[in-house]
């Protein structure tokens, strides 16, 4: 990571606030923002204690607030008990019963409306199928499912009775599906017989069965849901269709009630290490960072309509789509296909169709839907969406524009937020009736977040766009409590630095005149691609494990679309082929990557060459690395490399 002074990079330096309209019917107005800001200040712990006696319906209302005596292994409010699912469903049912809770909409044009009396009903005998199956608190099941609202379902129900869910995102492989149950551990696997995108068939249940075949000694059952309906093998005694599974099952099902710190979820994500890690969320700090970041951020409201495009796969369809939304009695849309199906006018036509009024994507999905023309949102009657959001990577001022013209009308607050999956909610993001955006920036931390950006010594650095470290110096509810089975890679990863006295998120910042926060990039070997965060390692390791690969090297070059791709430098165990490509192993290395850890991961380009730029203690320049496929002129020093020869290879010139 540099931390070079960079106020020469051209930004996009035009302020946006909030229309006077908007500002004057927001969840947050600016004097609620500044009392928030001073009361969190003031006293941190009764700030937190308040919020979470505001938004939370306890079953044993919690006397402690902070524990801070294990540090970094923090709990909140760990004397209290409650039920996530009775949070994101009972306490609605009183006065929202007949609400429409999920609006569905599959890519072949079914949809389906699921009020909230509905939605219990389904999560209620779900969750009795568990029981019926062995499922008990402090169990893990892996949910392995299409966009449907099943998968919520699946979710709540596991919640409903104390178990631990860990979703595994439809798109990655058997391997990653394997690995993921095996580490947890889980019990049952909860998958489809298939899910529908880019008008094909995702095989689900082929893929799971792969992954079992495998070996996941753990698993006693597989939950099947029935959506493509084609023909699929069953195990007996292992497999049941979900519809058999429910049928006779009581609507009733008393919620467990759990401790605070009970864990609610496992989310798998990429580190710099080969092996993903899986993050662990409590129960009660999660809920809470999820209602509020719903509430503040997005300007949630009960008439309000609200579209994440994000699979649950990741944390944003869990904060964003299956638990925030519901906690906060809202209407949630989920669509199970691609943007892009029929036409690129897919996502607009859900929108106008379904009266969304809050839309929540990636810069990825912008940037694409960008591309193919104003004509296709422009057949389209958008009028219904008052607010607009994006997550998953800075955006291009660029795309920020077009989003603001295009989409918005000019009319509509765009939330660009930073946050990961270890934080669990919005970390840095402008409230939309208070704070100016600009585009680029995810402006300034939210009331309770003490977000900064500090030098190698861990000081806070006044200078204005001179980069540093990001950081938050206090903890906070809905932050990850540890790595599941592995606490201390947990201290190792996220409170290496500063005596481990701040969580270190791995990217890098500048914070400008006006103390906005902007996002530079990865400061580990972590990349971001199309939002999805994968470690080099991991893809180095599937690329080695390819019987024909002796060495690979990854690293990341600016893609217009997904904003990073992957380059692969690889060593083959025979001949390289002629000019360092071979197109018919690149795709056969390429189909490799996808069927290790998923089609995300395959590499853009591939390079051969019969050598990696080491240094002559065997280190890999991968500075040199990441200067040829970003098509940069080499100008730092190579004499330390044991053979400069090879930089010529790598470059496509020898």
């Amino acid at each position: 990571m540099s931390d070079n002074n960079i106020d020469s990079v051209l930004i996009e330096e035009r302020q946006f606030p909030p229309s006077k309209e908007f500002a004057d019917n927001a969840v947050i107005k600016k004097a609620d923002f500044d009392a928030l800001h001073k009361a969190a200040e003031d006293d941190y712990e009764g700030f937190w204690a308040d919020q979470a006696r505001d938004m939370l319906d306890w079953h044993t209302p919690f006397t402690e607030v902070l524990d801070d005596s294990n540090a970094p292994h923090f709990k909140w409010f760990a004397d209290g008990k409650l039920n996530v699912t009775h949070n994101c469903i009972d306490r609605h049912l009183a006065d929202k019963a007949d609400k429409t809770a999920i609006i569905f909409e599959g890519e072949n044009g079914d949809t389906r409306h699921i009020s909230y009396q509905q939605l219990s009903n389904e999560v209620n005998q779900f969750a009795n199928a568990l029981k019926a199956k062995g499922i008990k608190s402090g169990d893990r099941v892996v949910i392995y499912m299409p966009m449907t609202p099943e998968a919520v379902i699946a979710m709540q129900g596991c919640a409903r009775i104390g178990a631990i869910h860990s979703v595994v995102f439809g798109g990655f492989s058997a391997d990653s599906l394997r690995d993921r149950i095996n580490d947890a551990g889980a019990k049952m696997v909860i998958t489809a017989d298939g899910g529908t995108r880019g008008g094909k068939i995702v095989e689900l249940k082929a893929a799971t069965d792969k992954a079992m075949d495998g070996g996941c000694p753990s698993i006693e059952s597989v939950i099947v849901f029935q959506r493509t309906k084609h023909d699929i093998p069953m195990q007996s005694g292992r497999d049941i269709w979900w519809h058999d599974a429910v049928d006779g099952q009581s609507t009733d099902c008393e919620p467990e009630w759990v401790g605070s710190e009970h864990p609610l979820f496992l989310l798998y994500t990429s580190g710099s290490t080969g092996q993903p890690k899986g993050i662990q969320h409590s129960s009660a700090g999660y809920l809470l960072g999820s209602i509020l970041t719903n509430k503040w951020v997005f300007d949630l409201k009960d008439n309000d309509v609200f579209w994440c495009t994000a699979d649950v796969g990741w944390i944003t369809g869990h904060t964003y789509v299956a638990y925030g939304p519901l906690a906060a009695g809202g209407t949630i849309v989920i669509y199970e296909g691609a943007p892009t199906i029929p036409d690129a006018g897919r996502f607009w036509k859900i929108v106008e169709t379904h009266k969304v009024s809050i839309f929540y994507t990636a810069p990825t999905a912008i940037r694409a839907l960008m591309k193919q023309g104003d004509e296709f949102p422009n057949k389209y009657d958008l009028s219904s969406i008052r607010l607009l959001g994006t997550v998953g990577e800075p955006i291009n001022p660029e795309a920020w524009i077009w989003y603001h013209e295009v989409i918005g009308k000019e009319r509509c607050p765009i939330v660009d937020t930073w946050w990961q999956t270890e934080t669990g909610a919005n970390m840095i993001a402008p409230l939309p009736g208070v704070v100016a955006a600009k585009p680029g920036s995810c402006t300034l931390a939210l009331p309770g977040i003490d977000a900064d950006v500090v030098d190698e010594e861990g000081n806070s650095i006044t200078q204005a766009n001179k980069g540093g470290f990001l950081v938050i110096k206090k903890p906070f509810p809905s932050q990850l409590r540890t790595v599941w089975g592995d606490d201390q890679r947990y201290i190792d990863t996220y409170w290496p630095k500063f005596g481990g006295k701040y969580y270190l998120a791995g990217d890098s910042a500048r914070k400008d005149a006006d103390g906005y926060f902007w996002i530079m990039g990865r400061i580990d070997d972590v990349l971001n691609v199309s939002g999805h965060r994968l470690g080099t390692m991991e893809v180095e390791s599937a690329l080695v494990a390819h019987k024909g690969v002796a060495e690979a090297a990854v690293v990341g070059y600016p893609h217009e679309i997904k904003g990073e791709a992957i380059f692969a430098y690889v060593v083959l165990r025979g001949e390289r082929p002629d000019s360092g490509i071979d197109e018919e192993l690149t795709q056969e290395l390429r189909a490799w990557v996808g069927e290790q850890i998923g089609a995300i991961a395959k590499p853009d380009q591939i390079r051969f060459s019969d050598n990696l730029p080491k240094t002559r203690s065997g280190k890999i320049m991968r500075r040199l690395l990441r200067n040829i496929a970003r098509g940069e002129e080499i100008t730092s020093d190579t004499s330390t490399l044991e053979n400069e020869d090879i930089l010529l290879q790598l470059q496509g010139k020898a």
